[in-house]
C-alpha cells in the first residue's frame, strides 16, 4: 500500500492492505460521525483495521468492538497501539450475529454497524433487504436495534433508498467527498439530529 495514500484516507501510517484500504472510511467522515457517539458506551461491528474505531476511542467513554477476521483484529490491535488508544476499547473475536456473544458484551448504549459491503463485479447488485453484505446488512440493524435504539449504520451508495421504508424513524445522510456520493448512514434513536434526508459534504 502507499503510505501517502494511507496518512491522507486514515491520518497515520496506519497498516492496511488492498481491502482494509477500500472498505476503511476516509478519517474526514469517521470524525463527523464519531461525534454523535461522544461520551458513550459504543459497541462497533466489523472492526476491519480499526479506522472507525480510531474516531469512536476518541469521543468515546468506551468502544467494543466485534470482528469475526482474527486477521483484521490483529491489524486493528496495532493501529488502535499507534494511535494510543488501545486501553480505550475492548476487542471481540466472533460473529454478531451469534446470540451468546452478545449476551456476554458489556454494557452499552449506543452502537455503529459497519457491515462488509466490498462485493464488486458487473452483475452484482446492492441489496438492504435479504442483503449481501457480510454479516447481512438488514438482520444486523434489526438484531442490534432490539439491544437500543441508538445506532448508526453505514451502508454503500448503490442502494435503492425505498428499501429503507418500514425502518424505525431515522435521519438519512448522504456522505459526499467534493460531488461524489461515497456512503449512507442511517442514524436512530438519539443519534439522529432530526428525521429525514440530511448531506454531509467534505471538498476536495
Amino acid at each position: 500500500m502507499n503510505p501517502n495514500a494511507i496518512r491522507e484516507k486514515f491520518g497515520d501510517d496506519y497498516i492496511a492492505d488492498d481491502r482494509t484500504f477500500m472498505m476503511g472510511i476516509d478519517q474526514r467522515f469517521t470524525a463527523n460521525m464519531a461525534e454523535r457517539f461522544r461520551g458513550r458506551r459504543v459497541l462497533e461491528t466489523c472492526t476491519g483495521a480499526g479506522f472507525t474505531t480510531i474516531a469512536l476511542a476518541r469521543v468515546a467513554s468506551q468502544v467494543i468492538t466485534v470482528e469475526i477476521d482474527r486477521y483484521r483484529q490483529t491489524q486493528a490491535k496495532k493501529n488502535l497501539k499507534k494511535a494510543g488508544l488501545l486501553g480505550s476499547v475492548t476487542f471481540v473475536s466472533g460473529s454478531i450475529l451469534d446470540q451468546s456473544l452478545l449476551a456476554g458484551l458489556p454494557p452499552f448504549d449506543a452502537a455503529f454497524l459497519d457491515p462488509d459491503w466490498a462485493i464488486t463485479g458487473p452483475d452484482h447488485v446492492y441489496r438492504f433487504l435479504h442483503s449481501n453484505t457480510q454479516p447481512p446488512a438488514d438482520t444486523l440493524l434489526k438484531t442490534i436495534l432490539e439491544l437500543t435504539e441508538n445506532v448508526a449504520i453505514v451502508l454503500p451508495p448503490l442502494l435503492n433508498t425505498g428499501e429503507f421504508a418500514g425502518l424505525p424513524p431515522n435521519e438519512c445522510q448522504m456522505l459526499y467527498l467534493g460531488e461524489s456520493h461515497e456512503l449512507y448512514c442511517l442514524y436512530f434513536g438519539d443519534l439522529a439530529a432530526g428525521f429525514g434526508d440530511t448531506a454531509f459534504r467534505v471538498s476536495v
